[in-house]
């Protein structure tokens, strides 16, 4: 698929400098840029790949000018890697743009299929299922009974939707995610077993949700676990049951958050962070990676460590940890003097 520079400025409301006319197919990174290619600069240490790159276009800030001769036509706007992103979203939508019912599907027949849908080979929609316009469900797929899909989102092969669940609109469920899969409830018994809790609840994604490869959601044991508004998981993160994560915030991959734990609006926590059940996280709260969370949280705090503390005490902490050899060999040396004065 070619797009002129026209085309692309077009799309990005931005101004070109140089040939309107020449065309690109592929992207590259500005100092592999190749005839035919699409690159940016935002960066101002890669200011001087900007002479060199044989990419035919460049986006750039509105405020760039070059100082010497280049050959790549430009694309200005207002800001390069905002503009660059843009087009890989305007791209992958284009891509990503499958229509029509691919055979073998199983489909039950209390399902109202919308005109503009996309649904895989080997893909089982459940009873009385509702699926709203421009919904995408790859191969392999499994959406189960009186599951809602909301307007425009995508579900990649492999991704599974237990009964009851609710997706809402311009969600994003990638390959091996499921949600809806019985929380983790057992009750222990007299003879030292366990009796499994029945899980009668169920998950709910709001709007503009993303879930990564291999993440899991499990449903609420009485009510619904609660995805909100904006959240962002990475790829192989393990939501339990009751869990409730409010707008906008964003969790890197291997994270564990345990059941009913309420994790309030834009916090950003690193990867592979363990966070204990019955908690509850404030707004705007940062967690670096690694940390556990065994504790409530405040607004705004910043945590590190495991169990975690304020961010700055635990750099302040880190210097004396790595020196405890150093400091510990130091204190025998004066107890020695000290024993050899007396």
């Amino acid at each position: 698929m070619k797009f002129t520079a026209e085309q692309i400025a077009g799309i990005l409301d931005g101004t070109v400098v140089g040939d309107p006319n020449i065309e690109v197919s592929k992207l590259s990174k500005i100092e592999e840029g190749t005839l035919g290619s699409l690159t940016f600069l935002s960066n101002l240490k890669y200011t001087p790949y900007i002479y060199t790159t044989e990419a035919s276009i460049t986006i750039v800030n509105d405020n760039f000018e070059p100082e010497k001769p280049i050959s790549t036509t430009l694309i200005k706007v207002e800001d390069a890697y905002e503009g660059f992103s843009k087009l890989l979203e305007y791209y992958d939508r284009i891509k990503a743009n499958k229509l029509g019912i691919e055979q073998p599907c199983f489909i039950n027949d209390t399902v109202k299929i919308p005109e503009n849908i996309y649904i895989g080979a080997f893909a089982y929609i459940g009873n009385n299922v509702e699926i709203g316009d421009n919904v995408k469900i790859y191969p392999n797929s499994y959406v189960g009974d009186n599951v809602k899909l909301g307007d425009n989102t995508i579900i990649f092969p492999g991704g599974k939707i237990y009964s009851d669940c609710v997706i809402g609109n311009n969600c994003v469920i990638n390959s091996g995610a499921i949600i809806g899969a019985d929380g983790f409830g057992f009750a222990p018994t007299k003879d030292g077993g366990y009796s499994k809790i029945p899980q009668t609840g169920n998950v709910i994604l709001e709007d503009y949700v993303d879930i990564g490869a291999g993440t899991t959601v499990d449903r609420a044991t009485m009510g619904s676990t609660i995805i909100r508004s904006g959240v962002k998981l990475d790829n192989q993160i393990q939501i339990a049951h009751n869990v409730e994560i409010g707008k906008n915030t964003v969790i890197a991959a291997q994270t564990g958050v345990a059941g009913s734990t309420k994790i309030g609006e834009h916090c950003q926590i690193g990867g592979q962070v363990g966070i204990a059940g019955h908690l509850v996280i404030g707004n705007n709260v940062k967690v670096q990676a690694q940390s556990g969370i065994g504790r409530n949280v405040k607004d705004d705090e910043v945590l590190q460590g495991s169990p975690s503390f304020g961010y700055s005490d635990w750099n302040k902490s880190y210097v004396y940890f790595k020196n405890l050899p150093k400091l510990a060999k130091t204190i025998n040396e004066l107890e020695k003097k000290v024993d050899g004065n007396n």
